[in-house]
């Protein structure tokens, strides 16, 4: 059998030796499952060349199909039937969102936001496919999420996975894609408001300690050494570079204690919600904070065909406070600039209230906001008409938005990956950068 890699300048090991047993037991002794993960993602490539604006992206996905009408593109002038009942909040550079995001509002001078995202899918996969890979679905082949692009094109960074998912992959489109399962996120696993919160694997099993942990990790190097010498012209290293990784995150105290969410003050807790939605924030804020790369928050139930009035009531006021908190945090800590934050859906809603209150799959006309890394605050771009329902200026596909935040990160979208069967593939295709959003 041939284990060669698809990707050129790269091996993939071949049937499993009798170290490799030992390793597997050794590691499961410590109750350590991230070696698996760390030994695909030695495979990253080489970091892509260019001038990075942002260190960092935190990409918050509103899983279900977020309404423009009803947050950051009201029609206040609108008949009641189109513009709902939920009001504007006038923002400090004198435009207009939701009613419910007054804390948005007053943070406007420090975002920027799309009017005239547009697309053709209005299936909720097929969405988010366009909006988490910046490709169109195809039939042929799986397109890899934009975090694990950034996971292959720069790996690790201060002991963190690359890509991160809070609180988990809630969409397949989140995946890798063509590219090795690498370059996946690393989910934290459970819920940053819960007590007692904790993140998986990055814990010692039961009755091994630091000093055990050394122990082991050294009759493991040991019993690596033994087996070269009766393997003679095995490549490996005493302690192969993914195995490293797992022990680097786990006995990382900085690494393990940035999502350690419980160590921030009550009072900042409270600043960004005790709900779901902003201490998910409140973790990515410590990620980032600690080095990380790509960070996806997802937050589902944006899917409001029956009243959407009161399931706004419900839901935008956390992600008001969430969200402004976030943008003013990183801009008090100086962190705002290299760290971009993207707020995204799979498409809008239909501009019209249906019978039941509420709206339908609208993927003609919807919104995304950006802040931070690069992209210039207080900026509205892109246009749609009087009812919400088509971009009348300036549209911007999901490709236009994956070149942008690429382009931030330093990634030449033009840049070729390589599929199975040494296929290059452009990162992104037919799209470009919208330079107007740009510093």
């Amino acid at each position: 059998m041939n284990h060669s890699s698809d990707f050129e300048g790269c091996t993939c090991p071949g049937p499993p030796t009798r170290r490799d047993f030992l390793k597997v037991g050794l590691l499961s002794g410590l109750g350590l499952t991230l070696g698996d993960f760390f030994k695909m993602q030695a495979m990253a490539g080489t970091p892509a060349a260019g001038t990075a604006a942002a260190e960092s992206v935190i990409f918050i996905y509103m899983s279900g199909g977020m309404s423009h009408m009803d947050t950051f593109d009201p029609k206040p002038f609108a008949p009641i039937e189109y513009r709902g009942e939920l009001g504007v909040a006038n923002t400090n550079t004198g435009d207009v969102i939701s009613g419910l995001m007054p804390q948005l509002a007053a943070s406007a001078d420090k975002m920027a936001i799309i009017r005239s995202m547009t697309h053709g899918e209005a299936a909720h996969e097929r969405g988010a496919h366009n909006m988490l890979t910046g490709y169109r679905p195809s039939p042929a082949i799986v397109y890899p999420s934009m975090g694990s692009v950034v996971s292959h094109e720069y790996g690790p960074r201060n002991d963190l996975p690359a890509y991160i998912a809070i609180p988990g992959v809630g969409d397949p489109f989140m995946g890798t894609g063509y590219l090795s399962a690498a370059y996946g996120a690393f989910s934290v696993g459970g819920e940053p408001q819960a007590d007692g919160f904790q993140v998986r694997d990055l814990n010692l099993a039961s009755g091994v300690d630091p000093v055990r942990m050394e122990s082991r990790k050294g009759l493991l190097a040991s019993v690596d050494s033994h087996f070269r010498e009766l393997e003679k012209g095995d490549s490996l290293d005493a302690m192969d570079s993914y195995y490293q990784r797992a022990y680097a995150l786990i006995s990382s105290q900085t690494a393990r204690e940035a999502f350690n969410v419980a160590a921030e003050a009550p009072e900042m807790r409270d600043r960004y919600g005790r709900s779901y939605f902003g201490q998910r924030l409140l973790l990515a804020r410590r990620l980032v904070e600690a080095g990380a790369r790509f960070i996806t928050v997802v937050d589902g139930g944006w899917d409001h065909h029956v009243n959407i009035r009161d399931a706004m009531r419900g839901q935008l006021p956390a992600v008001d406070q969430g969200l402004a908190a976030l943008i003013n945090d990183l801009n008090e800590r100086g962190l705002l600039q290299k760290t971009l934050i993207v707020m995204c859906s799979e498409f809008g809603r239909t501009s019209r209230l249906n019978k039941d209150g509420g709206r339908d799959h609208w993927p003609k006309a919807f919104s995304a906001l950006l802040a931070g890394g690069g992209i210039k605050g207080g900026t509205i771009h892109g246009r749609t008409d009087a009812r919400g329902a088509e971009p009348t200026q300036d549209p911007v596909s999901p490709m236009d938005l994956a070149a942008t935040i690429f382009t931030q990160l330093g990634i030449d979208p033009a840049r070729k990956l390589m599929s199975p069967g040494n296929r290059p593939i452009d990162i992104v295709r037919d799209g470009k950068a919208v330079r107007n959003l740009i510093a």
